[in-house]
Order: structure tokens, then C-alpha cells, then sequence
């Protein structure tokens, strides 16, 4: 996931965006109902219990389970959406899209993503030694998911939404070609996503349902993690940032979502704006002034793991969302 293109021009696109307006939070309260960041650590927890989910292997497929059946528990309609995908160096990777959709609703159908899989090699690792190991991808993977998994148990609770929401746990995102290769292919990341968007746009003529909008989530635990408005987020879904970064400031966690700018990042949501046409944005971590990474000191290397999750990264993103969906 993820690489960073055109910083300069996304702050040149961005600078009349503005900020949200004071008087527009204050006319909003802050909802009652509360994330459990100790419930979304502990779902992000059991996934790394399974260790590594790198692509093809049998933690893969178990973790896989154990997600769709939590889903099912909190009362969504769950669709397996397997596909034979080819890495880039041709391996064939047995791809599994996990697809919870909420119960039938009359309201405005949104949807909530995030990779599941974890990134075989620790090729950003600062011990070369470690760069064909797998990644536990505690944060970069487990984090999304189990942030997902909480707010379905909280929409299972409280029928007060405004939006009806599915999940999507994208595979095959993090099989992208490693740093020792010499050629970078930005298509070799996020391949579950690419087949689902063109599945989507297929569909579309037998069910015509769509999505108002899109929200992706990638590595929302790291410890002392920051939320730039990313530039393609801007580019295909400026309204949807500022009321997301809006929400985040009505529920008391603007710190965490300020008004600055980040590059264009590829991941998950590009194919999801750019094939699906759903405005979608990337809810993704960013460390201005981390040496080793700008997506922070744990970015594929073996220290991504659960030692390093913060509940409080956890609460900012998952309360921001709830305040988004029952505000």
C-alpha cells in the first residue's frame, strides 16, 4: 500500500479547501453512543493469533472464516467473493473478498472497507535479514477490520443509523511488489479490491443498488498516528473528507484528523473511485516526521504487531465514525 505521489500537488489542490467551519460543529452534539476501543483490540487480537495471513496460506483461510462468522453473528448477510488473482511475479494468490451487507434498509446505503491480508515480505524492515519474513500486520491490515467488526456490533445494537452500511474486507492488497525488485508496478497492489470493482460495475445491471459514498480504513492503530486528507480522497470525494474530518471534531478528536494534506496514496479506494465510481476516501495513517516511513515506524517490518497497537488511535477513528453514522 501504498506509495505517496505528488505531495506538492496535492497541497496546491487543497489549499482552497478550507477548514470546516467552528459554527457548523457547534450545531451538532457529539452522540451517545460510545466505541469500545478495548472491544477492537481484542478483535484485532484474535486475528493476529492466526499469525501472519499472507496469501495462500492455512492462516489465511481460518482467519478468513473467523471474520465472516463474526460478521454473520452481528447479523449481516455475508458473501464470500473468491477469485483466482496472479500476483506480480505470477504466483496465482486464492483470493476471498469477505462481503457483510447490513440487513435490508430503506436508508442510504454507505460502505466501510479495509484490507484484510498480511504483507508477505518485511521488506521496509530496518534489518535486511527480516525482508523475506512475513509481516503480522497487527495495524497494517487487523486494525481496519476489527475497527469494522466493532461498529457491526454497535449497528446490530442500535437501530438509530442514518445510513445502512456494508463491509468489505478486500484481499490480495498487500502482494505489491516488494522494494528489492527493480521495477515498482502500482497494479500489483490492491488486486482484491481491482476485482471487486469491476464485479461491482458488472452488477450493476442486474442490481442496481449503489453506494452514496465510500470509506476506507488502513493501519487505524498505530501508536501516536495522525489522519492527512489524502490527495486523491480530495480529488474524488472532497465532500465526504470534510464531513468525515467534521465528524472527528464533533466527537472530540480533531487532533487526530487535522486540516493538512497528504500525497496521493495507492490503495484499496482508487479502484474503488476509479472503476467502481463510488466517491470513496482513505482513512490512512501519516508520520510527517518519521524517517523510516511516512505510514509510520512499523510500515512492513516485523514490529507490526500488537505491542505497538494504540487504543486510543483505535477510539479516534472508530468514535468518528459512529459519530458519522448515528450523528
Amino acid at each position: 500500500m501504498k506509495y505517496i505521489w505528488g505531495i506538492i500537488a496535492a497541497s496546491m489542490l487543497m489549499v482552497a479547501c478550507g477548514t470546516t467551519k467552528k459554527s457548523e460543529s457547534e450545531e451538532q452534539k457529539a452522540v451517545s453512543i460510545t466505541f469500545s476501543a478495548d472491544s477492537a483490540y481484542n478483535y484485532c487480537a484474535a486475528q493476529c493469533q492466526y499469525g501472519p495471513r499472507t496469501m495462500n496460506s492455512e492462516a489465511h483461510e481460518k482467519c478468513g472464516e473467523w471474520i465472516a462468522q463474526q460478521f454473520e453473528k452481528y447479523g449481516c448477510e455475508v458473501e464470500l467473493q473468491k477469485a483466482d488473482l496472479k500476483g506480480y511475479d505470477g504466483t496465482i494468490l486464492k483470493s476471498t473478498n469477505i462481503i457483510a451487507r447490513s440487513p435490508k434498509s430503506d436508508k442510504p446505503r454507505i460502505m466501510i472497507c479495509a484490507h484484510w491480508d498480511s504483507r508477505p515480505w518485511a521488506d521496509n524492515d530496518p534489518d535486511e535479514a527480516n525482508w523475506k519474513k512475513p509481516v503480522m500486520a497487527a495495524n497494517d491490515g487487523a486494525s481496519g477490520v476489527a475497527v469494522m467488526l466493532e461498529l457491526a456490533r454497535l449497528l446490530q445494537q442500535n437501530d438509530s443509523a442514518n445510513v445502512a452500511v456494508d463491509f468489505i474486507c478486500f484481499d490480495a492488497e498487500d502482494w505489491g511488489t516488494p522494494q528489492w525488485e527493480d521495477d515498482s508496478d502500482a497494479s500489483s497492489w490492491a488486486l482484491g479490491a481491482q476485482y471487486w470493482a469491476k464485479e461491482y460495475v458488472s452488477s450493476l445491471n442486474t442490481s442496481p443498488s449503489t453506494y452514496q459514498y465510500g470509506i476506507l480504513l488502513d493501519m487505524v492503530g498505530g501508536q501516536s498516528a495522525t489522519f492527512y486528507r489524502e490527495y486523491y480522497s480530495m480529488k474524488y470525494a472532497q465532500s465526504i473528507v470534510e464531513k468525515v474530518w467534521q465528524a472527528a471534531s464533533i466527537a472530540g478528536y480533531g487532533s487526530y484528523f487535522p486540516n493538512k494534506d497528504n500525497g496521493g496514496i495507492t490503495d484499496d479506494h482508487l479502484p474503488v473511485n476509479e472503476v467502481a465510481n463510488i466517491p470513496c476516501i482513505d482513512i490512512i495513517s501519516h508520520y510527517p516526521d518519521c524517517q523510516q516511513s511516512n505510514f509510520g515506524p512499523t510500515w512492513h517490518t516485523v514490529s507490526d504487531d500488537m505491542e505497538h497497537i494504540d487504543k486510543n488511535t483505535l477510539q479516534a477513528v472508530g468514535q468518528t465514525l459512529i459519530q458519522l453514522i448515528f450523528g
